[in-house]
């Protein structure tokens, strides 16, 4: 309980410090705790109750750590395992702790973007299979379409640091070009996986200029500071030192060393013990 009053942040493996890192831009004064999951990664290719399982397995270790809040900066767990959690978990484990995901920041207000109605989404196999997103996006903005294109091999793209090399230009092309494919009036793309955003330029390259593309971190950033504004017992009970803290389930060694290329910076790693 060394680190009581941290905002954890948890994702499968290293995206989720592209959230962390917008977060801290917006929030520095509180302690941050990352923990990629990274002896069990990825989660886009497993089963709903596989991501569950291992998802509450590590939110409960942030519990352990003191974290009265967890941020799941991992879309695959905030369409697989969120939910869960918060109804039926929460309750029994302490009712006075919170778990919050990326997906309803971002769907809250992704209808602000598209002046066609038309959005695509770009994300894992497993955020698509969910439907998270048509669902969550239908509850706020019933006028606008969804239109869904999984890309399986763009984050092994990212996390062995190919994102700009040639090799990436295919499988970039070929995911843009299938999702306008569906409805060529998309005028705004989500990028709805934490790796995509090491992918922008790449991106931009190949979609026709006039589409938006929206990265997530900014709008989660922003989602967190008004409910801790919201929520006053949450919010006084965090510390603010401006400490952060990383830590990985697998070696940390390797960790480190792709974990610095989503940081921007170099990282120094504990490895966490479930």
């Amino acid at each position: 309980m060394q680190n009581k009053g941290c905002i954890g942040v948890f994702d499968s493996g290293y995206g989720g410090l592209t959230i962390l890192k917008e977060i801290v831009a917006a929030l520095p004064q509180y302690n941050y705790m990352y923990l990629g999951d990274n002896a069990r990664a990825p989660y886009g290719t497993r089963s709903f109750e596989t991501v569950y399982q291992y998802t509450l397995s590590c939110v409960q270790w942030f519990f352990n750590q003191g974290c009265p809040l967890v941020i799941l900066a991992c879309n695959t767990a905030s369409a697989k395992a969120l939910r869960t959690i918060q109804q039926n978990d929460l309750p029994k484990i302490d009712p006075t702790k919170r778990v919050l995901g990326v997906i309803r920041p971002t769907t809250e207000v992704i209808g602000t973007f598209t002046k066609t109605n038309h959005v695509g989404i770009l994300g894992t196999n497993g955020t698509v299979v969910s439907n998270s997103y048509p669902i969550e996006i239908e509850k706020f903005y019933p006028q606008v379409q969804v239109y869904q294109e999984a890309c399986p091999m763009w984050v092994p793209l990212v996390e062995n640091n190919e994102q700009a090399s040639d090799g990436a230009d295919y499988f970039v092309q070929q995911h843009i070009q299938r999702l306008l494919h569906q409805q060529p009036n998309i005028d705004t793309i989500l990028l709805a996986c934490t790796h995509y955003p090491l992918l922008l330029q790449k991106i931009q390259q190949f979609t026709p200029t006039g589409i938006q593309i929206v990265s997530q971190g900014a709008i989660v950033a922003q989602s967190l500071a008004t409910y801790l504004q919201r929520h006053a017992q949450i919010a006084n009970s965090l510390v603010q030192e401006g400490k952060r803290l990383f830590y990985t389930t697998d070696a940390t060694t390797i960790f480190d060393e792709k974990a610095s290329i989503f940081w921007g910076e170099a990282i120094a790693s504990t490895q966490a013990i479930l």
